[in-house]
């Protein structure tokens, strides 16, 4: 806990008077023995105070194998009370030699009662401080981890977006086009994701960052509603390629290669026990609406990642009155982690 005081004074009632000194002023602190040092010191005071009595071998070899395992943070600090006629520097030395990696304060006795809970205060913050210090440590090395453990993740989806890229494209210039939109969705969901502070994001907030580089400015060529749902980050990168896919389509042959046309994007939650959620693209106004020759790699990487996110395979409806795109599944199936 750090916040407590540790007192070995075998003389009289030193330790006693210590003990309620302190607790008068709000300092938890208790006496120990010299045969209880060890297991007592081992629970980690935020100060140790030690009289002039107290400093036999045993009593200092035994805190010298607490500071010895302390940890790499830690350095207690330890308020030793000296008789005013003891040897002080001979005293200083031997015991900066024999307590490295601790803080020493030396009082000659007698001392004031004020003087005394003003060091002890002032050691305990000194200790707060070491704890904080801690603490920030422990958060670097967990945020390097994380860090370190994100960036390997997305490197992999960008290799594996240039794979995929790579296989679907007929040329070089294709093949740069294609792969710079994908990057853009897979970074669009990045910086929603990051600005809600987690791992989770909303649905909404995915699918505006995805489609705000279709839409025209002016007009709704891009309709899309429905309620807030929070997902996991690797659904909301799986649904953005998605959709990239199907402006991209709608561009070439689709919705998007007529002035007039329009996409109408919603999403909705059945409420079932395991509520549903189902996500519609209906594309209309565009020129009349033929099925591919042969299913190209997009529309394979399609169905491939969402059978894997929602459960089922989605639904590609090529109607001549515009194209049709269903995908559903259960939202705890969504909802659930890698």
């Amino acid at each position: 806990m750090l916040d407590w005081v540790l007192i070995l004074a075998p003389y009289r009632k030193d330790a006693s008077y210590m003990a309620s000194l302190l607790s008068e002023h709000g300092i938890r602190a208790q006496a120990v023995t010299a045969i209880e040092l060890a297991d007592r010191i081992a629970a980690f005071p935020g100060v140790l105070v030690v009289t002039h009595e107290a400093l036999n071998p045993v009593a200092i070899n035994t805190i010298s194998q607490f500071l010895q395992d302390q940890p790499n943070w830690s350095e207690i600090p330890i308020v030793v009370l000296l008789d005013r006629a003891a040897p002080q520097s001979r005293i200083q030395s031997a015991l900066a030699a024999a307590w490295p990696r601790s803080r020493q304060t030396f009082y000659q006795r007698p001392v004031a009662a004020l003087e005394l809970v003003s060091g002890i205060q002032s050691a305990l913050l000194t200790r707060f401080r070491q704890r904080e210090v801690r603490d920030y440590l422990e958060r670097e090395t967990e945020l390097r981890l994380e860090l370190n453990h994100r960036v390997k993740n997305i490197l992999a989806s960008v290799i594996s977006i240039f794979q995929m890229t790579r296989r679907g494209a007929d040329s070089v210039d294709g093949l740069a086009e294609d792969f710079a939109g994908r990057l853009t969705a897979l970074s669009n969901v990045h910086s929603v994701v990051f600005n809600a502070g987690g791992d989770e994001a909303q649905l909404n907030d995915i699918i505006d960052a995805t489609v705000a580089p279709y839409r025209v400015e002016g007009r709704s060529n891009i309709q899309s509603s429905g309620p807030d749902i929070l997902v996991p980050r690797s659904v909301g990168t799986t649904l953005a390629l998605c959709l990239h896919e199907l402006a991209t389509n709608a561009i070439k042959y689709g919705a998007l290669s007529r002035p007039d046309g329009q996409i109408t994007l919603t999403w909705e939650l059945s409420t079932d026990p395991d509520p549903l959620l189902t996500i519609n693209w209906t594309e209309s106004g565009g020129p009349p609406v033929v099925a591919p020759a042969r299913v190209g790699y997009g529309t394979r990487y399609m169905r491939s990642a969402l059978t894997s996110v929602f459960g089922e395979r989605p639904e590609f409806s090529f109607d001549p009155e515009g194209f049709r795109f269903v995908v559903r599944g259960p939202l705890s199936r969504l909802a659930q982690k890698p």
